[in-house]
């Protein structure tokens, strides 16, 4: 996909997004381009500035995108979480698929616990109605 900033000949822009700059071309040669404020089809590309991606946070700057607040947003819950857990639920480390069977069948007490799990371990848990959650740490947080 490709966003154009679009004009028409009464000065209205906008943008339009596109499949690729070959179906620009045709909508717009087949006159299917119109401006939404007007209706005009005298329809043309705008000088539009590109976005080139950085290294730089852009989730911090001012005029982030919306994606890349969302995505902070996102990775701030995942923290949270995370946190949530570790203060409340008793860390069994290797012993997780274990520990969670043990609760599950009563030969434990219940409650929350948190440790680490082969993906075949944690499959094997969700076949026997043992609900697991897991809690992937962020790249960022890794040490």
């Amino acid at each position: 996909m490709i966003k154009y900033r679009l004009a028409c000949d009464g000065g209205h822009e906008f943008e339009g997004w596109f499949k690729s700059g070959a179906a620009y071309d045709a909508q717009a040669a087949d006159g299917h381009i119109g401006c939404p404020h007007c209706g005009s089809l005298a329809v043309t590309k705008a000088i539009m500035a590109p976005n080139v991606a950085t290294r730089t946070d852009h989730a911090s700057a001012p005029g982030a995108s919306k994606e890349a607040k969302a995505a902070e947003q996102v990775r701030a819950l995942m923290r949270q979480l995370r946190a949530a857990v570790e203060e409340k639920a008793d860390y069994v480390g290797p012993r997780f698929a274990e520990e969670a069977r043990k609760i599950h069948y009563e030969e434990s007490e219940a409650r929350g616990v948190y440790g680490e799990a082969s993906t075949e371990e944690a499959r094997e848990l969700v076949e026997e109605g043992i609900a697991v959650l897991p809690l992937p740490r962020l790249r960022e947080d890794l040490n």
